[in-house]
């Protein structure tokens, strides 16, 4: 089994605010971008992959990222995340109507594509799942199977509002780079420990010069 996925991305002037700590104003932007890239390459080289979507209206991340190989599908509804999602979940249903569904979250740099492809392998038993954050509390992955919703919730305490819309909550060992996404200091430093892609890496180096 192939699937689609659909990667949201907010405006990189806006990405990662809670990242001030660590990183200055101006540089925030940049490791939102790298996130991005390092998510979607990896994404892209899962064998359980057939393609990649990502929903900004960010020009500079669009063009980026479309040269990895994604496909740029514009925040037309500009609505908020969850919004976004469902948006682009039916635009590519319109393109693809076969193929399941997985929304991924843009801000895992230490993604491994065969780390994916067996929570992907695992989610397809399943009508709908999710894969809970490494904090606990969030969700890093919700997937549909191609005849159901994706009915995304991300947010706040995503991983009980995912669990009580019906969705099978995944357990799987030896996934922790799908669980790593970063939104602190402390989770950059939990990326880097897993070990982060080529351009979350030269990200990092342009922070510590800085």
């Amino acid at each position: 089994m192939q699937w689609t996925l659909v990667i949201p991305l907010k405006a990189l002037a806006r990405a990662k605010s809670r990242l001030s700590d660590t990183a200055a104003d101006g540089l925030r932007p940049g490791l939102a971008l790298a996130f991005a890239q390092d998510t979607v390459a990896a994404a892209l080289a899962c064998a359980a992959v057939r393609d990649v979507a990502v929903v900004t209206d960010d020009v500079l991340a669009g063009r980026e990222l479309a040269a990895l190989g994604a496909r740029i599908v514009p925040d037309e509804p500009a609505g908020g995340l969850n919004t976004a999602l469902t948006h682009a979940a039916s635009f590519v249903r319109t393109r693809s109507p076969e193929s399941p569904l997985a929304a991924l979250n843009a801000d895992l740099p230490a993604l491994r594509s065969l780390e994916l492809a067996r929570v992907l392998d695992a989610a397809a038993e399943f009508p709908r799942a999710f894969l809970p954050d490494a904090a606990g509390t969030g969700t890093t992955l919700l997937t549909a199977a191609a005849d159901r919703e994706l009915l995304p919730a991300f947010g706040p305490d995503s991983r009980a509002r995912h669990r009580a819309s019906g969705a099978a909550e995944l357990v799987l060992p030896a996934v922790d780079s799908v669980r790593q996404d970063v939104d602190t200091g402390d989770d950059l430093r939990a990326a880097l420990a897993l070990g982060v892609g080529s351009h979350t890496a030269a990200a990092v180096e342009r922070l510590r010069a800085a």
